[in-house]
């Protein structure tokens, strides 16, 4: 039992008005602004007709005002915080922007900022909703055909985000009003009202970000003007680098070298400042100082220390993040002189001047004939080309070689059309520039950016009257890709794995491209998680009023209510090896292609497997933050996803986590692991000693190692001296446990180890990067350990089923009980052993006496058993990151920030903690919007089905750069024997059911002689084992199930077999996977 304490304090009663100042931060936290859809409306005199109202946002003085004083829902918004931090958040809180042309590009950018959580988006748009709108835009239905754009988006887009102010302007749009917003995004505007208005931003006091976009089938681009001069507070969004010092030289420039924990990612140029250094306090003094000639743990100082303090030891050496300005040129500029285009692809180097003349003759196209050209239309393509060639002659010095006609004509047919693809794609980076613009965090672009998927057209000519309209919702798609092919796209069987953040996007996009939509098509997805608040700030198709439902369900009803003909099915089951009798054979064989919306490698490598095993087709993608990419898996022309992978993260050694901490992660991850071992894996380990007591005990007798006598151990304690049967007892519990890592474990290690110990080698033991410990000195007065305690002693309380008393959140109160606590003297045991060497992966110290020892506890947890009330059971904590009120990642932050106190590492607070202990994955919806755009531009190709692999692109992305990288896919490795070759793409098979002697004929008629067959982990056949000639006359699947003893499902028509074969002179030869087909 717990030690007895001074007097009881179960039956203190407290005031009332403590609970309401306990519970009044809760009751702060209210929205940052209203959820009304608000639009003042007034009626036209003349006309007295309501279809001639005026709508105008009420959005008057609508500055940065008061947003700090916005709390931050950090349920809702913490993947997002990860990425952004609180300063840029609560900036995003303040800006108002506004969204002129609310087509399927408008649409996506708004969704993408009302998720991230702005003030308010007005929406603008003076014209109605086509029937054509609907390839593009996933707000509209057939419904809200003849309604205004912008009226008939509010309703969906506020539903999004209730703490977003959304409105809307569906009348004429004047400069002046656009002083009311801090951005302003231009998806369908005409150049000469573009320059006017970007005058007006460029010369406002303070400038307004100008952003005009536009999509034009396969074509887009974007343009940036955030004014004269914009500061950049955050160029990239990483954390700043830091290194461990090992030496500092007394030289000019002085020579900086770093201990090998980690390398150094400084960058010649980069300032730095120092801190903690011993014997060269000059350095310490907090100011930057610039370096050069970094190398991987080392770099030179500009700076002369020739008559500085000679160099000790110690010292952390920080990165500092400096702003920076940028010049933008307003647009009329701009045009003329654009300076140099940020690239995508490096195969397409000459292709933006290109599309730069090409949208600005598109655009004086459309001013001489008040229309887009007609798809399919040879007068107007070549109408287009020749203003082209015009404006190109005029060019100068700047005149373009080649026009590329066939280019030009690809962009002219498909110019009034906005594919989802590439709003989705579009959408996510105007929607990132916005956020720059309102926050200074991350590169803008600077200052335009061009981009075409033209490879993503049908490899066979289209005829004219293939690109007319069918006065169907796929018209706009049909303009460029074609009736024929819109037919295949309906009948696509497409299977989406996951529908959470990127799952949404792609059921989106799906919808609204048609795929799966006709009668012989059909969308599986599945996903085996549940809804949570935290989804919602990403997964769009998700509301509050979701939460706890599936994902899979509620996201394909979304899905259907977008697209009322999309054939979906959502199933709940997790995909992998224990499902296969869900998704069989059939269920594969029978797949067009494969979405990968996945969040984890194991589940992607085993999705992977199943395509190269069925030869389908799998679009991969993945995000991190502003960071994304996208990988084509296509059968037999490009390497399949496990093919390559990146290098397995550094783990830190345990003895560093353990005993010589020295960065907050370290604390962090020590911290999750007590927590699981005080709250979860302890009590689940009583339990199931408590529920057979006889098998548990046989269990560890049988083991008889250093684990199972810890095992026992912690059962014991946790029955016997640590056992809690009131509330005050779990106060003694967290207190105690306070005393014992904070204060006499330091200790302990401070005997153990003296500040001027030497390690066998002479060295001192406390050298760079181990960070010397200091105890702390326990005090009620201290905040931050009075809540560690109250923490531990509720999560306690919970394991043991004891009610939490109303006084025990009242501080006073608290501090009154824990003062309580009788605290034990310690005293420094010789001869302990800490453990120091990193390669040990198991701190459980294993003796000769092991099983002596757990007879021993044994007998001692029998005892205390018989006194045990009947039935009684703990109740384990299973590590909850996303419920603030849980006390979970209260007790876990407060464990990591006193070991960081007690070895001088700075401390975080509750929410980073909740990053780092959590594992919580950065993520925003900008990222996630563009690769599912990406994604599905390399969807139209795989169901067109005869490109080559330089058509497909796997793309890596950094919208915070902002940085696009697009390469073609890596062919697969080809194997050769004889006049045979194949790829990992390959599976032989064989039809019957054909005896061992015969499968190794048929090998050997290729030349082959095989050697050794397995089923399985199972050898059926080895050429050294004598006895396995009696099997040869066995059929093979008979061998399966009597000597492998394998199962063969009834759904299974084959058998997979792996064979190693070499050839005529002896060289093993990796063949395909055999296939047997035996029903």
């Amino acid at each position: 039992m717990l030690p007895k304490n001074k007097r009881p304090v179960e039956d203190i009663r407290v005031e009332d008005d403590s609970d309401s100042d306990n519970n009044s931060g809760s009751q702060r936290k209210k929205a940052r602004v209203g959820c009304l859809i608000t639009s003042r409306t007034s009626v036209n005199k003349k006309s007295n007709s309501a279809s001639s109202t005026v709508v105008e946002p009420s959005l008057v003085n609508m500055g940065l005002e008061d947003v700090n004083m916005q709390d931050i829902d950090e349920d809702l918004h913490s993947r997002q915080l990860a990425v952004y931090g609180r300063e840029t958040m609560r900036k995003l809180f303040g800006a108002n922007v506004l969204i002129s042309g609310m087509q399927g590009l408008g649409a996506e950018i708004a969704k993408n900022l009302i998720l991230a959580g702005v003030k308010s988006v007005t929406l603008h748009d003076e014209g109605s909703v086509e029937l054509w709108d609907l390839s593009g835009n996933f707000l509209f239905s057939e419904n809200d055909v003849g309604k205004n754009r912008a009226q008939a988006s509010v309703q969906k887009l506020q539903e999004l985000n209730n703490a977003v102010l959304v409105s809307t302007l569906p009348t004429k749009l004047t400069k002046e009003q656009l002083s009311n917003y801090q951005a302003v995004v231009f998806t369908d505007i005409d150049l000469e009202t573009a320059i006017e208005f970007n005058d007006y931003c460029h010369n406002h006091q303070p400038p307004i970000a100008f952003i005009k976009t536009e999509v034009r089938g396969l074509f887009g681009y974007t343009f940036c003007d955030f004014g004269p001069e914009f500061t950049v507070a955050d160029v990239d969004g990483e954390e700043p680098h830091s290194g461990i010092i090992a030496s500092i030289s007394n030289d000019n420039p002085a020579l900086v070298t770093c201990v090998d924990d980690e390398r150094l990612e400084f960058q010649d140029g980069d300032l730095v400042i120092f801190s903690e250094i011993h014997g060269m306090p000059e350095l310490n003094d907090g100011k930057p100082r610039k370096v050069k000639s970094c190398r991987p743990y080392s770099f030179f100082l500009e700076e002369d220390t020739t008559k500085f303090g000679t160099y000790v030891k110690g010292g952390i050496v920080t990165q500092v993040k400096q702003p920076k300005v940028l010049n933008f040129k307003p647009l009329r500029e701009a045009l003329k002189a654009p300076g140099e285009f940020l690239l995508s692809d490096f195969s397409k180097f000459d292709r933006p001047p290109l599309l730069h003349l090409a949208f600005q003759a598109l655009d004086k196209f459309k001013g001489e004939s008040g229309r887009f050209p007609v798809a399919g239309s040879e007068d107007d393509a070549q109408k287009l080309i020749s203003i082209a060639t015009t404006m190109n002659d005029s060019l100068g010095d700047e005149k373009l070689d080649d026009l590329n006609p066939k280019l030009l004509k690809d962009f002219a047919y498909g110019a009034r059309a906005v594919l989802n693809p590439m709003a989705a794609m579009f959408g996510g980076i105007v929607g990132q520039e916005v956020v720059k613009a309102c926050s200074g965090k991350f590169h803008p672009l600077l200052q335009f950016f061009y981009f075409d998927s033209v490879e993503s057209l049908p490899t066979e000519p289209l005829e004219p009257s293939d690109f007319k309209p069918l006065n169907s919702r796929y018209d706009a798609q049909i303009s460029v890709f074609g009736a024929k092919f819109q037919k295949k796209l309906e009948d696509t069987r497409s299977f989406v794995v996951g529908s959470g953040a990127l799952g949404c996007e792609f059921l989106k996009n799906l919808a609204l491209m048609g795929v799966s939509c006709g009668t012989q098509g059909k969308l599986t997805v599945t996903d085996d998680d549940v809804i949570e608040k935290s989804n919602l700030s990403r997964q769009f198709l998700f509301r509050d009023w979701n939460i706890g439902q599936a994902k899979s369900t509620v996201a394909a009803s979304a899905a259907a209510l977008i697209n009322p003909r999309l054939q979906i099915e959502a199933l709940q089951n997790r995909v992998g090896p224990e499902t296969e009798n869900v998704f069989d054979d059939t269920f594969w064989e029978n797949l067009n292609v494969v979405v990968n919306a996945l969040d984890n490698v194991n589940a992607r490598l085993y999705v992977d497997q199943r395509c190269l095993y069925f030869q389908k087709p799998l679009l991969e993608s993945g995000t991190l933050g502003a960071k994304c990419n996208t990988q084509m898996v296509i059968p037999h022309l490009t390497e399949n996803y496990g093919a390559s992978r990146d290098p397995p993260e550094k783990q830190a050694p345990m003895c560093t986590v353990h005993s010589f901490p020295h960065n907050i992660d370290h604390c962090l991850t020590w911290a999750r692991s007590e927590f699981e071992g005080l709250l979860e894996k302890t009590p689940a380990e009583v339990n199931a000693y408590l529920s057979n007591p006889g098998e548990y005990t046989s269990s560890m007798i049988k083991a008889g190692d250093a684990q199972a006598r810890d095992n026992l151990e912690r059962v014991l304690e946790c029955l016997d001296r640590e056992r809690c049967e009131t509330f005050q007892d779990c106060i003694t519990w967290a207190r105690l446990k306070f005393e014992d890592y904070f204060v006499n474990r330091m200790k302990q290690l401070i005997f153990t180890f003296p500040e001027d110990a030497m390690t066998s080698t002479g060295a001192p033991f406390w050298s760079a990067p181990k960070r010397f410990p200091r105890p702390l000195e326990f005090s009620v007065s201290d905040q931050t350990h009075l809540n560690f305690v109250l923490a531990g002693s509720i999560l306690r309380a919970e394991t043991f089923g004891i009610p939490i008393p109303d006084w025990a959140k009242n501080p006073k109160t608290l501090a009154e009980a824990v003062d309580q606590v009788i605290v034990p003297d310690f005293q420094p045991k010789q001869g302990v052993k800490i453990e120091t060497d990193e390669n040990v992966t198991n701190l459980s110290s294993a003796s000769i006496d092991d099983g002596a020892v757990i007879d021993e506890l044994i007998k001692k947890l029998e005892s205390r058993r018989k006194s045990l009330p009947s039935g009684y059971v703990m109740k384990p904590i299973q590590f909850e990151k996303d419920d603030d009120t849980n006390y979970h990642m209260d007790f876990i932050a407060g464990l990591a920030n006193m070991r960081a106190r007690n070895y001088s590492i700075p401390e975080v607070d509750k929410l980073r903690a909740k990053f780092i202990a959590g594992r919580i994955i950065p993520a925003i919806a900008t990222s996630t919007a563009m690769a599912t755009g990406l994604v599905c531009l390399e969807l139209y190709k795989v169901i067109d089905g005869g490109h080559k692999v330089e058509d497909y692109r796997n793309t890596f992305a950094n919208l915070a750069l902002p940085l696009f990288s697009m390469a073609e896919p890596v062919p697969p490795k080809v194997i050769k024997h004889q006049d045979l070759s194949w790829t990992v793409w390959d599976r032989w098979t064989i039809k019957g059911n054909p005896t061992l002697r015969e499968l190794i004929k048929w090998l050997a008629d290729k030349g082959l002689d095989a050697y050794s067959i397995s089923c399985g982990s199972c050898l059926l056949f080895n050429s050294m084992f004598p006895r396995h000639k009696e099997r040869m006359d066995k059929k093979v699947v008979d061998l399966a199930r009597d000597v492998a003893k394998m199962e063969i499902p009834s759904y299974r028509r084959h058998l997979d077999l792996m064979v190693a074969c070499e050839d005529e002179e002896e060289n093993d030869i990796d063949i395909p996977q055999i296939s047997v087909y035996f029903r």
